[in-house]
């Protein structure tokens, strides 16, 4: 049974999180699946797989899940070969993985969304948490994004002429926040310029846009964003990616 999203306070809304699927997690089934589509994909890699439920462009994934926090300097190690059987046994097809920091590609099965169609995001984070929790032993925050929501992502973008995408963030946030928090924001930014930082931040939707025209490491508005009750602090549980890895995982999942 995946475990609830707690209530946060602040600037974010708490949905809460739907369970009840039953998951076999043991060797015998992770072992039996491993030929289904899994592949470790690096920046040049192509997206190939399988065992796509009817309806669906045959072997291009319809989700991306993102791991908060995982083989990062100091972070969680997770290795990828296993995260993908784990996330092939909840009965995913086209499990693919992206470079290592946590990128996981996969079409859900049809029955496993909103009454309806779609699938429930909220939901399919909060089961491969208690899946990747359970089953290889690290709790890690977890962002799904729908490849819909992934393209509007990148067509909002609010910086279009940034063309180093090391200095363009996403960060993408497990709930829709208040509108209180482009207020928040814009206090922030104006406290780093004050100290002659350059950096800027914007909200649309549940993606934070973080500009960095001076370096991501040196970012003193990175720093202020990991504050508690800030985007990236571990009680709101947003992860960043640049922007390159953002536009990859949108190429690889498109249809």
């Amino acid at each position: 049974m995946p475990r609830g999203r707690s209530t946060r306070e602040g600037f974010y809304r708490s949905k809460g999180a739907a369970g009840g699927r039953r998951t076999c997690l043991n060797s015998g089934c992770l072992g039996a699946r491993r030929e289904r589509g899994q592949a470790d994909l690096g920046p040049n890699a192509q997206v190939t797989g399988g065992g796509l439920p009817p309806c669906h462009d045959a072997g291009v994934p319809t989700h991306v899940a993102l791991l908060r926090g995982v083989n990062n300097l100091g972070g969680k190690k997770v290795a990828m070969a296993e995260l993908r059987e784990v996330v092939t046994s909840l009965g995913y097809a086209d499990v693919t993985t992206y470079i290592q920091s946590g990128n996981v590609l996969f079409t859900p099965p049809l029955a496993h969304g909103r009454t309806g169609g779609g699938a429930d995001e909220p939901m399919l984070a909060a089961e491969l948490e208690q899946a990747i929790a359970t089953w290889i032993g690290v709790r890690a925050r977890t962002v799904v994004l729908s490849r819909q929501e992934l393209a509007r992502c990148v067509r909002d973008n609010p910086y279009p002429g940034q063309d180093d995408p090391k200095l363009l963030h996403a960060v993408f946030l497990p709930e829709a926040p208040l509108p209180s928090l482009a207020a928040w924001l814009a206090d922030a930014e104006r406290q780093v310029r004050a100290k002659g930082s350059r950096d800027q931040a914007r909200v649309v939707g549940r993606t934070v846009y973080l500009h960095t025209p001076d370096g991501y490491p040196r970012s003193e508005l990175r720093r202020v964003l990991a504050r508690a009750g800030g985007p990236t602090s571990a009680r709101v549980g947003g992860t960043a990616r640049n922007w390159a890895t953002v536009t990859r995982l949108l190429e690889l999942c498109a249809p």
